[in-house]
């Protein structure tokens, strides 16, 4: 492919040119009839107020990829290290889950633990203990209930030695079909250091996605309140998304599969300036990157789940990477909950292809489900 550093030709674009460039762009990308021609029938809503048109429109049929838990004997080991965990109880009853799902249309869910996750604060040799009991509490899940729950492995990410153990010990048991890592630690982007290394091409290798999200606490936060909780995983996002593009990561790890939470954060908004920064501002002496693609084809080297929470947002997002790389994700279970996760989708109307892709197909080819 042509590389990314080679600055196209100008060329002068007239009116004519421009409007047919246009169709060609809408064409290419699937979006509501009445959203292209600018008069919406119906008002499409916020995440949090989106309702199913009945009960059965709700039927459960949504993989949900951004699902977090707190299993029963993690809790517990957390206690026993000083750090109690108070979380909704839905996040470790798994019967009490599975009457929320069935209510609200999710037919299965990929657990991770949230921004809490412990690797900050705990030793290496702790972080691998905890890691052991939620990775087999996870295949316990999976096998309590196969057609409603698979999880992701969590590693003890301070130690790359440690972690690749745990991610070896578990690889191949049942229901555990990705690995979940924070973007970073404290600001560190450990995952490009270059001890890291041998856990990304394991994590190739297996076929395992890795999931990221930000880690919790004012170490790692980008702002005080109250920019700062709503802020943190936007940036977050997109600098690790930035930085495995820069950083020539993509390319030496090409089959390697990312799911960026929150939508990819801030990222798909400023993708642009980061390319034009690259190749375009010389003069504030960066190095010159050379990559293997184009710029914008490394855009759908991830995949985002939809919580774009705005209409708006959800349809650029699409407009800017398709169909086929967007996910289900509620980040339940936190204060103002997407409470009905099909209905987000089925209220813009899309083609019965796109909707299933977002819904579950998606999901079910990236994980193997």
């Amino acid at each position: 492919m042509k590389n990314s550093g080679a600055r196209p030709k100008k060329q002068d674009m007239g009116r004519r040119d421009f409007i047919k460039a246009g169709a060609t762009v809408g064409a290419a990308v699937t979006l509501p009839v009445t959203v292209a021609a600018g008069k919406q029938a119906t008002p499409v809503h916020s995440w949090w107020d989106a309702r199913p048109a009945s009960l059965r429109a709700n039927r459960p049929e949504a993989i949900d990829v951004h699902a977090h838990w707190v299993p029963e004997p993690y809790a517990r080991a957390m206690a026993s290290l000083g750090h109690p965990l108070h979380n909704d109880p839905r996040e470790s009853d798994l019967e009490k889950r599975l009457q929320w799902m069935d209510q609200r249309g999710v037919q299965m869910c990929l657990l991770t633990l949230n921004g809490g996750m412990p690797w900050q604060f705990v030793s290496p040799e702790e972080g691998v203990r905890l890691a052991q009991i939620v990775n087999d509490a996870g295949v316990e899940a999976h096998k309590a209930f196969p057609g409603r729950f698979v999880a992701a492995i969590e590693i003890p990410m301070r130690d790359p030695v440690l972690g690749l153990q745990e991610l070896n010990r578990v690889a191949e048991k049942p229901g555990l079909r990705g690995v979940h890592l924070p973007d970073s630690v404290e600001r560190r982007e450990y995952v490009f250091e270059p001890a890291f290394a041998p856990v990304l091409a394991r994590c190739e290798e297996l076929g395992h996605p890795i999931l990221f999200h930000n880690l919790n606490g004012e170490v790692n936060a980008f702002g005080s309140w109250p920019a700062g909780p709503g802020l943190d995983a936007a940036f977050s996002h997109a600098v690790e998304a930035t930085k495995f593009i820069t950083s020539g990561t993509l390319d030496k790890y090409p089959k390697l599969e990312i799911v960026l939470p929150h939508a990819g954060g801030a990222f798909p908004f400023v993708a642009g300036r980061i390319e034009h920064t690259m190749y375009h501002m010389p003069d504030l002496g960066l190095p010159q990157v050379r990559l293997e693609h184009p710029f914008r084809d490394y855009l759908r080297r991830f995949h985002y789940d939809y919580l774009t929470y705005h209409p708006e947002g959800l349809r650029f997002l699409i407009s800017l990477v398709g169909a086929d790389r967007i996910v289900v994700g509620t980040d339940s279970f936190n204060a103002k909950d997407i409470e009905y996760p099909s209905a987000v989708i089925d209220q813009f109307n899309f083609p019965a292809a796109d909707r299933d892709r977002i819904l579950n197909g998606n999901a079910k080819r990236l994980f193997r489900l």
